[in-house]
């Protein structure tokens, strides 16, 4: 038994056979049904012979009854012709007249002759007249056309057939149209997507239970993505009230011993919280499919913000590429996230009296560079996971493996690709490609 994972093979296939099966079935009983209209019309022939022959019976003189046959009806049941013959009985079934001498008498009862009877009252006599026909005399054209008929109505039925199952799949396509827009639809739900919903204008109503099963799923996976990220808002803000407090009680302090590295650990945990924030605001984002930000603009701004904390560490930071507006299609505070994160991430890694840079091409990519250890490429599909953090050159660091994450999370939202590899002259490359927006048509 054959097995369809689709909806529309099973539909066909059973089409399929359908049409086998009529194609079979159909031309015999046309078949069928040719050949008894041929009967039919065989025995109202022979009953319309019957009466003609009635009609010229006549009783004489002498009580006699007297056949007076016309030329065309003599030859019509001539020896030489040989198609037709009558016997006329009397009441005791004794012959009367026959077109056949010499040939034994048609059987009287009816259902074992080839042909009709009819029966007629002259001169007080009742008479019978039997008509048949001999069938291996039988008209040639019918025969023809009887004997021909499967070939021929056959291989006409099987394109008609076929032409009628093509229009069906074509119809039974249009019939599921609206399902194939609902799951052009349910491709673009996800995380950052929850509140679009399939349609379900067009639906049939078989399978509009399930697709309005399906929306109510989403509305409470979608509830649960809301608390979710409420809960992380939540928690950040929360924390950030704690942290300022903390802060400035150590800065009343009196300068001792490990108030440094307490305040360091507070800008860790400040860090921590404000890219929790950022996440959180990257689950509930939803892009303007129009809207356009220019790619330069964006890293001047982030190359300008980040320098103080390059030179901090001894380290430099400088923008290249080029000169001249970038625009591509994206949130510009969303990009500058993104890019901040992994100038942020280079300047970190990249060593002490060397440069970060950040490049722009005019094909709307963005290239950021150290001169670090580089990734191992067996942790380069890892770096983008949330809270996992690497060890290059085996050296702890401040972060908490959220930065690279955030990266990804703006790269999936504006369906752009971000690649990293490793440089011949040492340190990591991030390439981050977003999508060109259409110029504007010129006005006159």
């Amino acid at each position: 038994m054959f097995r369809f994972t689709s909806l529309t093979s099973r539909i066909v296939f059973l089409h399929i056979v359908a049409v086998a099966v009529a194609a079979i079935f159909l031309p015999l009983l046309l078949l069928w049904l040719l050949n008894s209209e041929i009967n039919q019309l065989h025995r109202e022939a022979m009953r319309d012979q019957a009466a003609d022959l009635g009609q010229n019976l006549t009783v004489d003189s002498d009580g006699k009854v007297q056949l007076s046959l016309p030329d065309s009806l003599r030859g019509l049941y001539s020896d030489a012709y040989g198609r037709y013959r009558y016997d006329i009985y009397d009441a005791d079934d004794h012959l009367l007249f026959s077109s056949h001498r010499d040939a034994p008498r048609l059987p009287v009862t009816a259902d074992r002759i080839s042909g009709a009877s009819a029966t007629k009252l002259l001169g007080g006599q009742t008479l019978r007249i039997l008509v048949a026909e001999d069938l291996s005399h039988r008209d040639v054209i019918i025969d023809d056309i009887v004997s021909n008929f499967f070939r021929r109505v056959g291989w006409i039925t099987i394109p008609i057939l076929l032409i009628l199952l093509a229009t069906d799949i074509l119809i039974f396509r249009r019939a599921v149209t609206p399902l194939l827009r609902a799951s052009e639809e349910a491709r673009s739900i996800g995380p950052a997507r929850t509140d679009i919903r399939l349609p379900t204008e067009g639906i049939p109503s078989e399978i509009l239970p399930l697709v309005t099963a399906v929306n109510q799923a989403f509305d409470r996976l979608e509830d649960g993505f809301h608390v979710q990220r409420q809960f992380t808002a939540d928690a950040a803000h929360q924390l950030r009230t704690p942290l300022a407090i903390l802060r400035t009680r150590i800065e009343t302090l009196d300068a001792a011993k490990g108030t440094k590295e307490l305040h360091a650990d507070i800008e860790s945990m400040s860090r921590i919280v404000g890219q929790l924030l950022e996440i959180a605001e990257l689950d509930t984002l939803v892009l303007d499919p129009g809207e356009t930000a220019d790619l330069r603009a964006v890293c001047a701004e982030v190359v300008g913000s980040i320098a103080p904390y390059a030179l901090a560490q001894k380290k430099d930071i400088a923008l290249r590429g080029a000169d001249s507006p970038v625009q591509v299609r994206g949130n510009a505070e969303m990009l500058q996230r993104a890019i901040f994160n992994l100038a942020e991430n280079a300047i970190k890694y990249t060593a002490d009296e060397t440069s970060v840079d950040v490049e722009v091409h005019e094909d709307g990519s963005v290239q950021v560079r150290d001169c670090g250890p580089g990734i191992a490429p067996a942790e380069q599909g890892l770096i983008f996971q949330r809270f996992w953090r690497g060890d290059r050159q085996r050296h702890r660091t401040d972060g908490a493996g959220l930065g690279l994450s955030i990266v990804r999370g703006v790269v999936d939202d504006h369906d752009a690709t971000v690649r990293v590899e490793n440089l011949a002259s040492g340190g990591a490359q991030f390439t981050l490609s977003f999508r060109l927006a259409k110029a504007a048509p010129a006005t006159s």
